[in-house]
């Protein structure tokens, strides 16, 4: 077993390849993740100012990258996870297995021009057991005009907007598995919700950024 970069009571970091760390792992009941979106570096109109694809460090966010690493690690989802949600972007969303549901982030202040105009709409993956199922429907589109916080990676999600994913799709107590974990937007959601999680990242610098946000004190509900 890969030991942790960095672990407490509720939240678990390894840095590493997820390919090489997920099949050690057991099962858990959510796998949130905001993957790689297969910008190929950026190149190509306006796309050069879509931050998801200024890593550096030599790493490529190519289309192959989706379907060779990002889709085969949301399949070992879909047959270990109780649920699977993700956020694809939309280059290569089409890379991925049909969902049960779609919802989207919908930012009408978009800046990001695409070939056709405005992305205003970031698109949301839903797959598997619902939360709610019998008890009413929730929403599963999200109006965003929260601002990400500026934390040193290049595209992390805003907090209050993820946390609301998180906790329409997971119970109290439960176990999350982010395998592309960036800046650690995931397990501080969870952390701030009273959830457990596991998340994968492949660059130290990054997992540091996320320990440190797991160091910060607990959120109060309603915040």
């Amino acid at each position: 077993m890969i030991k942790p970069y960095y672990q407490d009571s509720a939240v678990t970091i390894f840095c590493g390849d997820c390919r090489e760390i997920v099949p050690t792992l057991g099962r858990f009941d959510l796998l949130l993740t905001d993957p790689p979106y297969g910008v190929e570096g950026g190149h190509g109109g306006q796309l050069k100012d879509y931050h998801k694809a200024n890593y550096g460090d030599g790493w490529e966010d190519t289309p192959a990258y989706i379907k060779n690493v990002c889709v085969p690690i949301i399949e070992w989802g879909l047959k270990n996870c109780k649920t699977v949600v993700l956020t694809p972007g939309t280059r290569c969303l089409c890379h991925y297995p049909q969902p049960d549901e779609v919802g989207c982030f919908y930012a009408p202040a978009s800046s990001r021009i695409g070939k056709f105009g405005f992305q205003n709409c970031h698109p949301i993956f839903f797959y598997g057991w619902y939360k709610n199922r019998g008890k009413g429907a929730l929403h599963t589109v999200r109006v965003l005009t929260e601002a990400a916080e500026k934390n040193g990676h290049p595209c992390p999600k805003p907090i209050m907007a993820w946390t609301w994913l998180l906790e329409r799709t997971s119970e109290e107590g439960a176990t999350i598995l982010d395998p592309f974990a960036g800046s650690g937007t995931t397990g501080r959601a969870a952390k701030d919700l009273g959830r457990k999680a596991v998340l994968i990242e492949r660059e130290e610098r990054y997992c540091e950024i996320a320990a440190k946000r797991m160091l910060q004190e607990v959120l109060p509900l309603g915040v």
